[in-house]
């Protein structure tokens, strides 16, 4: 004999309560994969020369708030300490998730290059006089947490007039092809 519960539900279907659909997954809003914060200051601000992607070191909770998209780039800057590179002043706020785990929001934070690249970012660093600068911080296809790294040369005032007049223009031409044709 049936009991009543079981007499109501249908066997094809799976409880809607034991397993969540792709849109509560969705709804959720972790970035499992793409970009997770941008430095877009970075690109008016600077030439950038080259790009380089590195691994970065972080811990649990730091994961955990990247993933929720509120880390911020914009005072970011890599750097050389004891022969490793680092990433200082980037800000990524504590998770709030209930764990117990504290970090240092703007610590410094250990880029995972090969050698022969922190050779290549440092002789850049001395003999151009570029800088290293953060241009978004991404999770690959694997899940894995990646920098870009810029090298770039700041830009004068009269330079980002021209960048501001040319991104202008663009925009312009653009909207006028777009009505013509």
């Amino acid at each position: 004999m049936r009991s009543p519960a079981s007499a109501f539900r249908c066997p094809q279907r799976p409880d809607p309560v034991a397993s969540p659909s792709k849109a509560d997954a969705r709804k959720s809003g972790l970035i499992s994969h793409g970009i997770a914060a941008q430095n877009r200051k970075a690109r008016f601000n600077y030439t950038i020369l080259s790009t380089v992607e590195a691994g970065i070191v972080l811990r649990g909770a730091e994961v955990k708030s990247l993933r929720m998209g509120r880390a911020t780039l914009t005072e970011a800057f890599a750097g050389e300490r004891e022969g490793e590179m680092y990433l200082f002043n980037m800000y990524i706020p504590e998770y709030q998730g209930g764990v117990l785990s504290r970090f240092d929001t703007k610590g410094p934070r250990k880029l995972l290059l090969k050698r022969k690249e922190i050779n290549t970012l440092l002789g850049a660093i001395a003999r151009q006089g570029s800088t290293v600068v953060p241009l978004d911080v991404h999770f690959n296809p694997r899940g894995m947490a990646k920098v870009t790294l810029g090298i770039a040369e700041g830009r004068k005032l009269h330079d980002k007039r021209a960048a501001v007049a040319k991104r202008d223009w663009d925009r312009d031409k653009a909207r006028l092809m777009r009505n013509r044709g």
